[in-house]
């Protein structure tokens, strides 16, 4: 809501206690960027469902930066802002699918054989489709060729940043409760849909 509303953010800014306040900036920053993305959905385009835990995405992570070089965090902020990582279940506008939100034939190229809706395979197809752009010497290239939005681009990064200079930040994130924007509003969604 906040990054909706960018006076009552700076209003609030000075509320939030100091040990906090950079995340805060960070999260205001992305969201804003994110919301120059997209367009108000009915309820009923959004499907939901559990994440993989926590430990084992870190260790999916690990695994694609060991194997393509591509930094975890890096993988970890486009999986939050592809999917809430995985906890949003829908395909994109672009029909775009699985918890690193591919196109088909991008999957076909560089999802390497696996399942588009499992989220080892989707994040080994991303650090794949990243390095395979200049991953990890550039990470602005890759981004937009992932996503050509520059809002897109500098959101992950900012999460990037945050989830590198803060690793319990990753946690935080994970825990969060999904929240959607319909043309009636933002509405938080529980439970699978």
């Amino acid at each position: 809501m906040l990054s909706a509303r960018p006076r009552l953010a700076r209003r609030v800014l000075p509320l939030v206690p100091r040990a906090r306040a950079t995340e805060f900036r960070i999260e205001l920053g992305a969201r804003g960027e994110l919301n120059h993305l997209s367009r108000p959905r009915p309820l009923s385009a959004f499907r939901t469902g559990p994440a993989a835990p926590a430990y084992r995405l870190r260790g999916y992570y690990a695994e694609a930066q060991r194997r393509f070089g591509v930094a975890w965090n890096v993988l970890a902020a486009v999986n939050y802002v592809e999917s809430a990582f995985n906890k949003l279940r829908n395909a994109s506008t672009a029909g775009a699918q699985g918890p690193m939100q591919f196109i088909p034939s991008t999957w076909r190229a560089y999802g390497m054989g696996g399942n588009v809706h499992d989220p080892h395979d989707a994040i080994l197809g991303a650090a794949n489709y990243l390095h395979a752009n200049g991953a990890p010497r550039d990470y602005r290239r890759p981004l937009y060729r992932y996503n050509p939005s520059r809002f897109y681009v500098d959101a992950v990064l900012r999460y990037a940043r945050l989830f590198r200079s803060d690793p319990p930040a990753f946690s935080v994130f994970y825990s969060r409760q999904v929240f959607v924007q319909t043309p009636h509003g933002l509405v938080r969604l529980t439970g699978p849909r």
